[in-house]
C-alpha cells in the first residue's frame, strides 16, 4: 500500500523526527557510559554476590520478551497511525502499554528481591552500576509508559492528524530504541553476567 499521508519529505515531519534521532544518539551516549561503568565494575563486588549469584536468566528471558513485544507492537501503531487507521492506532499502543507495564513490574519484582535479600546499590561498586543502569532504563520506561496515554487522548477525541502522526512516529522510534538498548542489557548485563 502506497502511503500519502504524512509527506515525509514534509519539512516539519522531516525535522521533527529528524530532531528526535539526534536526541536518540545523545541517549544512546548516556547508556554507552553506563555499559562502561558497568564493565569496569562489574567484578567490584567487594565479598558480596557476583552476577552468576544474583541473576535468573530465565525469568529475563520472559521479561526480555515483553520488552521485545512491546517494541513490534509500538511499530505496527506507527505504521497504523500513517494509514490512518484510528481504531488500530489506538489498540496496538494500548497493547504496547500493556507489555511494557508487565516489563516494568518484572523489573521493578527483581529489584524487590535484590533488596530483600539485603543486596543494596551500597553494597558494592557492582550492584551500585548494576542498579544504575538498569534504574535509568527503568525510567526511561516509565516516562514511554506515561507518554502513550499522553498522545492516544488526542487521537481517540480528534482522530488522525499530521500533528498526531508525528508525535506517535516519535514515540515508536522511542519504544524502538527502548528495545535496542534492552538488547544491549540482557546480553551484556545478563548473559555475559553468568558466564
Amino acid at each position: 500500500m502506497h502511503e500519502h499521508y504524512p509527506d515525509v519529505h514534509h519539512d516539519v515531519y522531516s525535522r521533527t523526527v529528524f530532531g528526535f534521532w539526534v536526541y536518540l544518539m545523545t541517549d544512546f551516549m548516556v547508556f554507552a557510559c553506563l555499559f562502561a561503568t558497568y564493565k569496569v565494575l562489574h567484578n567490584g563486588t567487594f565479598g558480596g554476590p557476583t552476577s552468576a549469584d544474583l541473576y535468573d536468566i530465565p525469568y529475563s528471558t520472559i521479561q526480555s520478551l515483553f520488552m521485545l513485544g512491546a517494541a513490534f507492537t509500538a511499530g505496527l501503531g506507527g505504521i497504523a497511525a500513517h494509514r490512518m487507521k484510528k481504531f488500530a492506532t489506538i489498540a496496538l499502543f494500548l497493547l504496547t502499554f500493556l507489555l511494557g507495564l508487565i516489563f516494568l513490574w518484572m523489573q521493578f519484582g527483581e529489584f524487590a528481591r535484590f533488596l530483600s535479600l539485603g543486596h543494596s546499590w551500597k553494597n558494592s561498586a557492582f550492584l551500585s552500576a548494576y542498579y544504575t543502569l538498569t534504574g535509568t532504563f527503568a525510567l526511561h520506561m516509565v516516562l514511554a509508559l506515561l507518554w502513550i496515554p499522553v498522545l492516544l487522548i488526542p487521537v481517540f477525541s480528534e482522530g488522525i492528524t499530521f500533528n498526531s502522526v508525528k508525535r506517535l512516529t516519535c514515540l515508536k522510534l522511542f519504544w524502538q530504541f527502548l528495545n535496542v538498548v534492552w538488547i544491549f542489557i540482557y546480553t551484556i548485563v545478563y548473559l555475559m553476567g553468568v558466564l
